[in-house]
Parts: C-alpha cells; structure tokens; sequence
C-alpha cells in the first residue's frame, strides 16, 4: 500500500501563504497581518491548500481595529516600492501644500510662496492638483496661456520670469480646450489618474527645479492618498487660519500625510490678522490657530500671514502680493521663504551629497 505522505510543517504552510497575495492591497497575507494562526491536524490544515492537504476548513473572523490600522500602515508602506517614475528632478524639493478645508487661503500661500522663491533666483515648479477647483492660472497671470507638448509627446509647462528666477506652471485650466467657468464633474479615479498624467508626463527639465510646489485640494481624499503613493518624497504644509474650527480640521491633513509615510515639514498661519492704516492689528478670524496646531501636530509654525486685500486684488489681476517692494504681506512671504530655504525644506546641494557619499565609502574600505 501506498505510503500517506508526511504532514506538512508549519514552516511549509507559512512559506505557502507567503505567496497568497491580497489583490487590492498588493501584500502577502501573512506580513498583512490576515494570518493569526495555522491549525495542523495530520492532513488537515485550517488555513489553506499546501502540498501533502487532504481537505481545508477556513474560519472567517474580524479584525481588530487595531489590527486593521496595522494592515493599512504596511499596505500604504508597501505600495510606495510601486512609484512611477516622473521627470521630477532627484535634486528637486517637492512640497505639497495642504490645507483640511477649503476657504482658508491654500492657493494664494502656493502662488506667493512659488513667486517669492522664484524672486530669490531660484526654479519653481506650481503642479495644480485641484483638478475640479484649479485658480492657479488666473492668480500667476498666465490664464491665457495653454500647455504645449514636446517631441516625445511631453508636457511642457507654461513657463513665466520673475526676476532672475522662473516659474513653471502645470494646471488643468491650462489644457487646451478647458475653459475656466465650466465645471469638471470626474470621480476620485479620474482625479487620481489626472494627477498622475501631469506627474508622469510633464517634461520640467533635466536638473532644472528647485522646488515643485503642488497646490492640493481640500480635504483627505483620493487625490491626497494617490499622492503619498505616487510621489513618497513629497513633503507637506499644512495651511490654517487663526480659528479653532480650521485648526481642528487642519490636523486631520497632517495625519493623513503621517498615515501616508509624508514628511510634515510645517505650519503656515493664514489670515493671521488685519492691520488697518493707523496701525492697529484686528483679528478677524480669532487667534493662535497656527500655533496650536504646531503644537498639536509636532511641526513648527513656519510663518503668519496678515489678512491685506492686496492678497484678493493681486490673486484677480495675477500679480502676487508677495512681488511688491514693501508691505506686511511681502514680509511675511519673504521670511517664510527664507525659513523654508534655510531650514525647514532646503535646497538639495549636489556638491554636499557627493561628499558625503565618498565619505562613506572611503569609511567602509578603511
């Protein structure tokens, strides 16, 4: 009589389940945690089909919740190894700008950021993520200007000098044939997918960016989690203004950004007050909303900006307020750029990494 073959080890069943991969999650069932225990009877196994298994009995549980936010963690670690590749110089500085709610400022801090680094010399990219809410053009001045495509079927950014240094502008309202009143009614997967045409597709130039600055939309949804997978270097501004309600909101953003493995690299209050002509400040949107949320979220509060209807008048006319020679509003973007290039997100120097890097490795052939 022929001989039952063996029982099958714990070890055989384990490596067999390593090969089960969850199709949605893109992960082993095993490392996301789905496996909590393997029965082994003979030839009976509770788990799953391996080589030397009569029959199969599954038991289907629930997880814990803390055992689902362990799941989501790897699953969200993991599918970052699967980024596509972009145009996105390995030098550039990406920096999402972010906010938990609408209305608190998030473009006009993007704009004047993008054109108060470029004013300092440098090149700026401005990705308009808010694909159903896009401002970016009209506020930079370059509404009538549309996206031209390269001899390899690239985009090329809209481009635009202010001082020695330059801007380039990607925006669905810069697409041909998109028109600035008409609604865009897509779902989160077309928003996604649009997101990562201009991340793949755009040519922004070999080594040229400084710093691409993606103005995201409101909220904590598809186009913010489709980022963290699809560019894992971006770091996040969290924008707020001064009242407890957007402050509140404001740290569900950061968190998302945490959950998705996303550097928070600061703070920027809008809207901080308003300063009339005899000199008294007016805080029409409450107090300390900024800082608390700092405190709140562990990140430090990298500027305040006045509340000034330059802001308003520059956005229409595409003249940010940042670029005039004086006044409250181009201080503040000023030291908020100099904070950001000097300390909390500065400029990547070649000549610095490549030292390092052969300082390692004359330290490892010691």
């Amino acid at each position: 009589m022929p001989t039952a073959p063996p029982a099958p080890s714990e070890e055989a069943v384990r490596g067999a389940l390593l090969g089960v991969i969850d199709p949605e999650l893109g992960d082993n069932v095993v490392d996301l945690g789905m496996v909590r225990r393997t029965t082994i009877a003979g030839d009976r196994v509770e788990i799953e089909i391996v080589p030397g298994v009569s029959s199969v009995k599954v038991r289907m549980g629930e997880m814990t919740a803390d055992e689902k936010k362990g799941l989501m963690a790897r699953a969200r670690w993991k599918i970052r190894d699967n980024a596509p590749e972009t145009d996105i110089p390995a030098t550039a500085r990406v920096v999402a700008i972010a906010s938990g709610k609408g209305g608190v400022g998030k473009s006009s801090i993007t704009v004047n950021l993008a054109a108060t680094l470029a004013a300092r010399g440098l090149s700026v990219g401005v990705l308009d993520a808010d694909i159903g809410g896009y401002s970016i053009p009209r506020m930079l001045g370059v509404e009538d200007q549309k996206l031209d495509a390269s001899d390899d079927k690239k985009i090329l950014p809209i481009e635009k000098k202010i001082g020695t240094g330059l801007l380039k502008v990607v925006s669905m309202g810069a697409m041909r044939g998109a028109e600035e009143d008409e609604a865009i009614m897509w779902r989160g997967f077309m928003l996604n997918r649009a997101v990562q045409h201009f991340l793949e597709d755009v040519r922004w130039g070999d080594g040229a960016l400084d710093y691409l600055l993606i103005d995201m939309p409101p909220g904590t949804s598809d186009v913010q989690m489709g980022l963290a997978r699809m560019l894992p270097r971006t770091e996040m501004l969290i924008v707020t203004t001064p009242a407890l309600a957007a402050q509140k909101v404001a740290a569900r953003a950061a968190d998302m950004a945490r959950k998705g493995y996303l550097r928070v690299a600061g703070v920027i209050e809008n809207m901080s007050a308003f300063t009339c002509e005899h000199g008294t400040s007016y805080p029409l949107f409450g107090e300390g909303g900024g800082a608390r949320l700092a405190e709140q979220i562990g990140a430090p509060l990298l500027g305040s900006i006045p509340i000034d209807p330059a802001v308003a008048l520059g956005g229409d006319e595409g003249s940010p307020a940042a670029l005039a020679n004086r006044g409250p509003v181009a201080e503040a973007f000023a030291a908020l750029a100099e904070r950001i290039v000097t300390d909390a997100i500065p400029l990547v120097e070649m000549k610095d990494c490549t030292a390092r890097i052969l300082d390692s490795v004359e330290a490892a052939l010691r």
